[in-house]
């Protein structure tokens, strides 16, 4: 019999396509798995393994990661205009495969970076076919609950692996040990990728039901409308940034902050493993809110959770492990408010035409916060020290929540 007299016929919704979707979310697990190797050891690596003394030059790694990763969000939107995206799901992971082997036995902090620019091609790639292929399978109507299964499912996997890491590293020491764990997470997720549909079906059908404002204007104004033009578009772009500036900075700054202040490896495990272990569980009654609720409550909310987040590390910061439990926990549940609702809000003002673009755009300006984050926390601390760090960054996370009060607007239609 043809395999295509008896294939079912292409339906949105997350019913319907559900053990596409479940297969997605174990690969975007093993997305998130492969980037939280980084989350407790590679600052202390850098101090510790390789000597560095200048804070922005441990931090320059987040950097690297940071650009490379904005970059291919940015080409990943372009790209799915030539090829499937299940093609560029595959290639993210064949750039990922030797980024654990350079991390656990780099002979220099020169290949740790090298390293991170790998990671961020491989993150680039991989998190936004994942995304992307969530939000063509179930429609406009649960954008947030997928966006949010998704995160919860990469961020979640973050904190794990910065758990087992820290609990590895306390063990056995910084390498190599911990990051040797990333070859299994590369290998399935690469496993699983090849097995994985692709979906333009999908997206063909969502075009045929939707075809007003479907012109695509390329690239170029698609990047213009999302970063400036529109408003509401605007809004999400820069709190997308702000969000992830303070992940980059937590990234570089918290393990050294709480170390200098007396706590072990295990003890900052658990505190960069809690930050994206809520970040990632609680997307998923975030992004099922964010459909109810509307998107711009849960975005303008979870920055001023995060911004009390990083008051709250210094308030108890002669308690370090207090501190960085209860800062952790309000960074988490405060980005787990914002994450899916920002996703969901650029796709709620994004034609199918030009979505992948949109969303590209907003990847790339939510990503480069990871380098402005990493770059700012270095010069920061140099110049006055990791506790002003923490109050710019509370400082810009409010004012950042401000702004996406005023800018953002909730779309009739969605």
């Amino acid at each position: 019999m043809n395999n295509a007299a008896v294939r079912r016929p292409v339906r949105l919704g997350l019913r319907a396509n559900w053990p596409q979707f479940t297969l997605l979310v174990i690969v975007n697990v093993c997305v998130g798995a492969l980037v939280g190797l980084e989350r407790t050891t590679v600052p202390l690596i850098g101090t510790d393994v390789f000597g560095l003394t200048s804070d922005l030059a441990v931090f320059s790694f987040i950097i690297a990661f940071g650009l490379t990763k904005a970059i291919a969000n940015l080409a990943a939107g372009a790209l799915t205009a030539r090829f499937r995206r299940k093609h560029l799901l595959v290639a993210g992971w064949l750039v990922g495969l030797p980024v654990p082997f350079a991390l656990a036995w780099a002979p220099s902090w020169g290949w740790i970076v090298a390293a991170n620019v790998l990671l961020g091609l491989n993150q680039g790639l991989t998190w936004s076919m994942t995304v992307n292929m969530k939000i063509d399978l179930v429609g406009p109507a649960r954008r947030g609950l997928a966006t949010g299964l998704n995160e919860a499912a990469g961020y979640t996997a973050v904190g794990a692996t910065a758990l087992l890491t820290g609990y590895l590293a306390a063990t056995y020491g910084l390498r190599p040990a911990p990051e040797l764990i990333g070859v299994v997470f590369a290998a399935a997720g690469l496993a699983l990728s090849l097995v994985v549909r692709d979906t333009a079906a999908h997206v063909a059908l969502e075009l045929a039901h939707h075809p007003a404002g479907g012109q695509s204007d390329g690239l170029a104004a698609t990047f213009a409308r999302t970063s400036w033009h529109d408003r509401s578009l605007r809004g999400a772009s820069q709190a997308g940034l702000v969000n992830n500036l303070n992940d980059g900075l937590t990234w570089g700054v918290f393990p050294l902050l709480f170390t200098d202040h007396g706590l072990g490896l295990a003890a900052v495990g658990l505190v960069k493993g809690l930050y994206p272990i809520l970040w990632g569980i609680g997307q998923i009654p975030t992004g099922h809110l964010a459909d109810r609720l509307g998107r711009k409550p849960l975005i303008v909310t979870g920055m001023l959770v995060q911004a009390a987040g990083f008051a709250l590390a210094l308030a108890l910061l002669d308690r370090p492990l207090l501190a960085g439990v209860l800062s952790a926990a309000a960074l988490g549940l405060g980005t787990a408010m914002v994450y899916p609702a920002l996703i969901a809000a650029v796709s709620d003002h994004a034609h199918p035409a030009w979505r992948a673009n949109a969303l590209g755009t907003y990847r790339f300006w939510r990503d480069v916060g990871y380098a402005a984050g990493a770059l700012v926390a270095g010069i920061l601390a140099d110049a006055f020290g990791l506790e002003a760090t923490v109050v710019a960054a509370a400082a810009v996370t409010a004012a950042s929540g401000l702004l996406a009060a005023r800018w953002i607007t909730e779309h009739q239609d969605r």
